[in-house]
């Protein structure tokens, strides 16, 4: 059996409300293998963006265990958590996160010039990412020269720029419109395909859901 990108043990997270706990998610499990396509639904509050944050090493839970690579994420010294995220995560957002000051190239280049990966290196690949999104003729734009589908292209890109082996896409066409939605999903499908990328994607779309190769409930904490 081969290793998986990801492996979630017992993962326990509340939060503080009031005077009292909120428990979010409750002794949860997943295992995510190389190039799979994992859809997670439920509804509004259930901790779908909570699950995100803690399989990204971006919170930390109150008890469990998030292993990327064979490594757990949470026992990582911030700066060697953030090498691993670089290294081997991909993150995309509801919202694109673009830096507004940056042309797309720029932005997308990003995330290898924080790896120290040379300038001339950094943006010939940006380029090559951004042609393969469609965006080779938008390079030198800065996000607000772009449309909300573009933006939204250009944080795909982003993502997908460092060669992750596993994306964590948050409602990634929760604010485009339909036509724009099922281009930026084809695409991800589509670089999956290409480079092997497993993808989790939390989405409130069922014809989306229904393309991937398996679709989970978050419900009480759980995945069902």
């Amino acid at each position: 059996m081969t290793e998986p990108v990801l492996l979630a043990e017992g993962l326990s997270r509340s939060f503080s409300e009031g005077h009292s706990q909120l428990s979010v998610l409750s002794d949860l499990n997943l295992r995510v293998e190389p190039g799979e396509r994992l859809a997670i639904v439920g509804v509004s509050g259930s901790g779908k963006t909570t699950l995100l944050q803690l399989l990204g090493g971006l919170d930390v839970p109150d008890a469990g265990v998030v292993r990327v690579e064979g490594q757990d994420i949470h026992a990582l010294n911030e700066r060697r958590r953030c090498e691993l995220r670089n290294r081997t995560l991909g993150f995309v957002y509801q919202f694109h996160h673009l830096l507004p000051e940056f042309s797309a190239l720029e932005n997308v280049a990003m995330p290898l010039l924080v790896r120290r990966m040379p300038v001339a290196e950094a943006t010939a690949r940006a380029r090559e990412v951004l042609g393969q999104v469609g965006l080779q003729a938008r390079l030198t734009h800065r996000p607000n020269q772009l449309s909300g589908g573009e933006r939204q292209r250009a944080a795909v890109a982003r993502a997908l720029v460092t060669q992750p082996r596993l994306v964590l896409a948050d409602e990634p066409t929760g604010n485009l419109d339909g036509a724009n939605a099922a281009q930026v999903f084809e695409l991800l499908l589509e670089l999956n395909q290409l480079h092997g990328t497993s993808l989790i994607v939390v989405t409130h779309d069922p014809r989306l859901a229904a393309r991937m190769d398996r679709i989970l409930t978050l419900e009480g904490g759980k995945l069902r």
